[in-house]
C-alpha cells in the first residue's frame, strides 16, 4: 500500500507524465508554417480573394459592353378586326365616304343601308410574322470607357483590402501562436516550481520516517504543493484555449495537434539587432494604401460623371423575315426579306442640372477622402513611434529580467544545496522558489510583450512579404 503522504508526490508524477504524453502527440509547427497553413485555409483570405475575381468579373462585364450585342427575335400577330380606311379623293367624289343624304329615302331605309355598307376599305390579312436577326455596337460611348477605367481601380481596391485582411490575419496569429508560447513557457515555469515542491515534500517524508522530521513538517510542504496544483491547471487551461484560438485563425479542425517549435528564451538573442534595425517608414501602410485608391476612384468618378456631357454614337443593324396571309396561320406562308444598317447620335441637352449636381458631389467626396488622409497620416506616424518606443522599452525589461532570472536561479540552487544538508530552512527554500518562479514569469511575459509590439508595428507598416 501507498503511504497518505506519498500520495501528492504520484498525483504530480502523474499530470506531468500526461502533459508530456499530450505534448508529445502534438504537431511541432514554426510560426511560419502557422501563417502559411492560415493564408491559404483561413475563411476570410479565401472571402477576400473571391472578392477579387468577382470584381474581375465585372470588369469583364464592362468591357462587354464595348463589344457587338446580337439578338434573334420572332413575332406573330393574329388579327381580330380588321382597320377601316376612308379617303376623299377630289374630281373622283366621296371614295370610301358614307353616302349623301338622299330625300327619296327615309331615314330608318338610310341609316339599315350605311350600316351594310358605308364605303370604307377594310386593310391589313389576318396573320403577320417577323423573325430576324437585331445587332448593335456603340462606337463613341465615353461614359462607357471611363466605367473600364473605374473598373481597373475598383480592382486595385480589392487587391490592397485583400493585402490588408491578409496583413491582419498574420498579425493575430502572431499574436496566438506568442500567446500559445508564453501559456506552455509559463506552465513550465509553475511545473518547476511544483517539482520542487514534490521534492521538498518528499524530502521531509523521508526525514519524517526516519524520525528527523516533525508531522507538521510534512503536513506544511504538502499543503505547499497542493496550493501549486490549481495554478498548474490553470496554466494547462491556458494552454488549450491559446492552442485553440490559434487553430481557429489556421482554419483547421480543434482536433489537429499544434505545438510550438520555440521558446520565448529563444528569441532574446535576436532582439537587439531587430530593435537597432527598426525603421519609420510607414508608406505600405494598409489604411493609407486604400486611402490612395479611393481617392483614385472617385477622381475617375468625377470623369465618369463629366463624360455624361459628351455625344454618343452607336451602330445599329438587323436582318429580318416577314409574312402575312389570310385564313389559317399554318399555311399560306410569303416570307420577304429586308435588311437595315444605321447610326444613332444621341447628344445630351438638357437634363434639369441632374449631371452638373453629380459631378458636384463627386467632386466634394473627393475632397473629403484627401482631408481623410491627413488624418490617416497623423494618426499612423503616431502609432509608429509609439511602436518603437515601446519595442525599446520591452527590450530593456527583457535585458533586466534575463539578469534577475540568472541570479534568482543561482540564489535557488545554493539554498536548495543548503537546504540538503540542513543549513537552510524550508521557508528560506520556499522563498527562492517563489522569487524564481515570479522572476520566470515576469521575463516570459516581457518577451511576449516585445514579440506583440515588433508584430502591431509591422502591421501599421504593412511590411511583412505576402
Amino acid at each position: 500500500m501507498l503511504l497518505p503522504n506519498r500520495l501528492p508526490a504520484l498525483v504530480g508524477t502523474l499530470i506531468l507524465t500526461a502533459s508530456a504524453a499530450f505534448a508529445q502527440a502534438d504537431s511541432v509547427l514554426t510560426l511560419e508554417q502557422c501563417i502559411t497553413v492560415a493564408l491559404s485555409d483561413n475563411p476570410t483570405v479565401k472571402v477576400a480573394d473571391m472578392e477579387i475575381t468577382r470584381v474581375d468579373y465585372s470588369r469583364q462585364e464592362t468591357i462587354g459592353q464595348l463589344l457587338p450585342s446580337i439578338s434573334f427575335g420572332a413575332q406573330y400577330n393574329r388579327m381580330l378586326a380588321k382597320q377601316v380606311a376612308y379617303m376623299n379623293m377630289d374630281g373622283f367624289g366621296n371614295f370610301g365616304s358614307a353616302p349623301d343624304d338622299d330625300t327619296s329615302t327615309t331615314p330608318q331605309s338610310r341609316s339599315t343601308d350605311s350600316k351594310k355598307n358605308d364605303g370604307g376599305i377594310k386593310m391589313g390579312l389576318d396573320n403577320s410574322y417577323s423573325l430576324g436577326f437585331n445587332a448593335s455596337m456603340p462606337l463613341i460611348a465615353p461614359q462607357l470607357w471611363q466605367s473600364i477605367s473605374l473598373s481597373d481601380s475598383q480592382i486595385l481596391r480589392n487587391l490592397e483590402s485583400a493585402r490588408s485582411s491578409r496583413l491582419q490575419l498574420v498579425n493575430q496569429v502572431k499574436s496566438a501562436y506568442y500567446a500559445l508560447m508564453l501559456a506552455e513557457d509559463s506552465r513550465q515555469a509553475i511545473q518547476e516550481s511544483y517539482d520542487m515542491a514534490a521534492f521538498t515534500h518528499e524530502t521531509y517524508s523521508k526525514q519524517y520516517q526516519a524520525g528527523a522530521a516533525s508531522d507538521y513538517d510534512v503536513l506544511r510542504t504538502s499543503v505547499a504543493m497542493k496550493n501549486i496544483e490549481p495554478e498548474l491547471l490553470q496554466a494547462d487551461i491556458a494552454v488549450k484555449r491559446a492552442r485553440l484560438q490559434l487553430q481557429v485563425l489556421m482554419g483547421v479542425d480543434s482536433s489537429f495537434p499544434v505545438s510550438v517549435s520555440k521558446r520565448l528564451s529563444d528569441y532574446e538573442n535576436d532582439m537587439y539587432a531587430q530593435a537597432l534595425s527598426l525603421s519609420h517608414d510607414y508608406s505600405r501602410n494598409p489604411d493609407l494604401q486604400l486611402n490612395a485608391i479611393d481617392t483614385e476612384i472617385l477622381d475617375r468618378t468625377v470623369k465618369l460623371q463629366k463624360a455624361a456631357f459628351y455625344p454618343t454614337l452607336a451602330l445599329s443593324a438587323n436582318y429580318n423575315w416577314t409574312s402575312s396571309s389570310d385564313g389559317s396561320p399554318f399555311k399560306n406562308f410569303r416570307w420577304n426579306p429586308y435588311s437595315m444598317v444605321g447610326l444613332t447620335l444621341s447628344v445630351p441637352l438638357f437634363e434639369g442640372g441632374q449631371r452638373v449636381q453629380r459631378i458636384r458631389q463627386a467632386k466634394i467626396q473627393a475632397a473629403e477622402m484627401r482631408l481623410q488622409r491627413e488624418n490617416i497620416e497623423r494618426s499612423v506616424a503616431m502609432q509608429v513611434d509609439l511602436a518603437i518606443d515601446n519595442v525599446a522599452v520591452n527590450v530593456k525589461q527583457i535585458a533586466s529580467c534575463s539578469e534577475s532570472v540568472r541570479q534568482a536561479e543561482r540564489a535557488q540552487q545554493i539554498m536548495k544545496d543548503s537546504f540538503e544538508i540542513g543549513a537552510a530552512t524550508y521557508l528560506d527554500m520556499r522563498d527562492s522558489e517563489l522569487a524564481l518562479t515570479r522572476t520566470r514569469l515576469t521575463y516570459y511575459q516581457a518577451i511576449y510583450n516585445y514579440l506583440i509590439a515588433l508584430s502591431e508595428l509591422e502591421l501599421l507598416q504593412g511590411s511583412y512579404p505576402l
